[in-house]
């Protein structure tokens, strides 16, 4: 009887969407996503799971094979990851890539702005550094919400920068609210899109919220209330991840605060306009500008033991997944073009919650889906 409730909603849900009519322009569902049944606890057939590899994140064997290969980049055991498996990891990898069944790509920037002179190396915390939001490494706990999470710290970014406010917004909104009518087909924890995301910020808006340690304090809205933690460890600074994935939180139209005073409607903020970016030069321009952008890549099992360095992947890796981030500069290290990016692992993984990637190659797709807008 349960198994036939899960089928009856799941062609619900899918007679519901392939019916809607405000959909985001040039999305359509695919056709392997409409089959009935595709539907369970990891989301529709267009978020499934890929085959993944056997073992442990911090191999032995494979941090020695990245460090002999001298490629520009240092591996090593991550706390953050400690005897974590791919299968663990994956659900972290929650975005749809390109040329993948329902991928959807906002509209170009409609006026690019004119070729100027950039600097070698820029960082926009260093020019921005009125605005603390850029460098907070965020932690998305045991949910696929990265598209949430890249998108969201981006748009607070490009507000501060903007001088609406010098405030964390609320990813529990977007991950929780921007969902499959409004948002690309997004399911919260377990995956959407950064466009979604983007182009929901644009026509819905998203309140303020501070992460898991800011609930209670009434400083914003609707803090993450997913709380950062380990997996497979005893309690330490962090405590143990649950066994399985979190679900996705409710979606509400009210502050979980009680002694935060703006009300919900009033504390929403939207943007001005939302568009994708392609080329290097453009890509670094907006940066420039603006403020940073959300990117997203194909995540390699070579990946999580990233340290320090320029990542390139290296041969062999397998594919985890797509994984979605915030791009916040650029600049060169040892003749190598790279970006400057902001994970949302917390700062236990990689230099301090950030990594560089190869810069002018589209490494794992890197340059390939580019969101963003004006706040």
């Amino acid at each position: 009887m349960a198994n036939m409730r899960l089928l009856f909603l799941s062609m619900c849900v899918i007679a519901a969407v392939a019916s809607r009519s405000d959909l985001p322009k040039g999305l359509e569902l695919s056709a392997e996503a409409t089959k009935p049944g595709l539907c369970g606890p990891k989301g529709c057939a267009l978020y499934q799971n890929r085959d993944l590899p056997e073992g442990n994140v911090n191999d032995e064997a494979l941090i020695a094979r990245v460090n002999s290969l001298n490629i520009g980049w240092l591996a090593a055991e991550s706390e953050r990851f400690h005897n974590h498996s791919y299968t663990d990891l994956s659900k972290l990898c929650g975005t749809v890539m390109k040329g993948e069944k329902g991928y959807f790509e906002l509209e170009a920037q409609s006026a690019p702005l004119q070729t100027m002179d950039l600097p070698e190396n820029f960082d926009s915390r260093e020019k921005w550094t009125q605005c603390p939001t850029i460098g907070t490494i965020r932690d998305q706990s045991d949910c696929g919400s990265c598209w949430a999470f890249g998108s969201t710290e981006a748009f607070e970014d490009r507000a501060c920068i903007a001088g609406k406010a010098t405030v964390l917004r609320s990813v529990e909104d977007t991950a929780s609210c921007c969902g499959i009518f409004n948002c690309a087909f997004s399911m919260g924890c377990n995956g959407g899109q950064p466009s979604g995301a983007w182009n929901w910020f644009k026509n819905t808006g998203v309140v303020t919220g501070g992460d898991y340690g800011d609930i209670g304090a009434g400083t914003t809205c609707r803090p993450y209330t997913l709380a950062p933690c380990a997996h497979h460890v005893a309690p330490g600074k962090y405590p143990a991840c649950p066994s399985s994935e979190y679900p996705t939180p409710k979606c509400t139209s009210s502050c979980s605060e009680s002694g935060y005073s703006t009300p919900f409607s009033e504390d929403k903020l939207k943007a001005k306009s939302a568009y994708s970016l392609s080329g290097v030069q453009n890509i670094m321009q907006d940066i420039y500008t603006y403020g940073p952008v959300t990117g997203a890549f194909s995540v390699y099992s070579d990946f999580p033991t990233y340290k320090s360095g320029v990542y390139t992947k290296t041969p062999g890796s397998s594919m985890l997944g797509g994984h979605a981030i915030k791009i916040m500069g650029w600049g060169v290290e040892n003749g190598v073009d790279y970006w400057l990016v902001a994970n949302s692992w917390n700062e236990q993984w990689g230099d301090g919650g950030t990594f560089k990637i190869k810069r002018g190659v589209d490494e794992c797709g890197i340059e390939s889906q580019i969101s963003a807008g004006q706040v």
